[in-house]
């Protein structure tokens, strides 16, 4: 596949920019899409998938978060001429039941599950990432992090470990169409566990307070967070306090020969780099 084109969508994502950067590492043609790159693709402007999807023979999909469009983009992608589908989605999705939670995640697999293209899903458990890039960053930096998590714990997976996992399975057709690979990091950490670790790293005292999931959809919509939204994120956490996906899987060591990056490597480069100086 040296000469094919890979489409990367979200390319200025936590998953996406990397995925991108391992491919051109190994010297592959990339395209790298989002709503800010030249290669402009927007999943609320299906006039432009076209052109992004032009001449690619493998995408990796990062869904919106809205149910749907990702029928469609599929269906452009195999009159395209497409040959691999790599989705992102989340870990267990297929054991989420009625939960608000992931209905885009769910549809998206829907989507490229039901395609005649040949297709993959990597299904990961929350990104350490979180921590310094996300969501949990500015409550970190603010010295508490508030969150609907008790004692089940999450097995944290480094995003370098995800987007290690993406740019070999999209390299590897053949070996892994019709898959779905659960991917979790090594060992399982509650997320007051998670915390202290950032703060003995960074030196800084940050602590962990466990709310209720009312409680935290409160304080959601308080900070400016829509009341969907809020509703959606509390929501997750029920799913994560139901302890199903708290074991640890072996997929990114089939999928890479090793082992997954700890937790403690990631804060440990995270806190070096200056993630959670005041």
């Amino acid at each position: 596949m040296t000469n094919d084109h890979f489409l990367v969508l979200g390319a200025t994502g936590k998953t996406g920019r990397r995925v991108a950067t391992r491919l051109r590492l190994q010297d592959l043609r990339v395209r790298e899409a989002s709503r800010s790159s030249p290669s402009r693709f927007d999943w609320a402007d299906p006039s432009g998938w076209d052109r992004v999807l032009d001449g690619v023979t493998a995408v990796y999909i990062v869904p919106p978060q809205v149910e749907g469009p990702v029928h469609e983009f599929v269906t452009r992608a195999a009159a395209a001429g497409v040959r691999h589908l790599v989705l992102l989605s989340g870990r267990g999705a297929d054991s989420w039941g009625d939960s608000p939670f992931g209905r885009d995640m769910r549809s998206a697999e829907d989507a490229v599950r039901g395609s005649d293209v040949p297709w993959t899903v990597l299904r990961s458990n929350n990104f350490a990432q979180n921590f310094d890039e996300d969501l949990f960053h500015a409550p970190l930096l603010a010295g508490e992090l508030a969150l609907p998590a008790g004692p089940v714990p999450e097995p944290f997976i480094d995003v370098h470990d995800v987007a290690d996992a993406a740019a070999a399975v999209l390299t590897d057709p053949a070996r892994h169409a019709g898959r779905i690979h659960e991917l979790s990091g090594s060992r399982a950490l509650t997320f007051a566990e998670a915390v202290e670790l950032i703060s003995r790293a960074s030196g800084r005292p940050i602590t962990y307070k466990q709310l209720s999931l009312p409680e935290y959809e409160a304080h959601l919509v308080e900070q400016g967070w829509p009341a969907e939204v809020a509703h959606h994120l509390a929501e997750m956490f029920a799913i994560m306090e139901r302890g199903t996906l708290t074991t640890p899987t072996d997929d990114v060591a089939t999928l890479l020969g090793r082992e997954p990056r700890d937790f403690e490597d990631y804060v440990v480069r995270a806190a070096a780099a200056g993630a959670w100086r005041s």
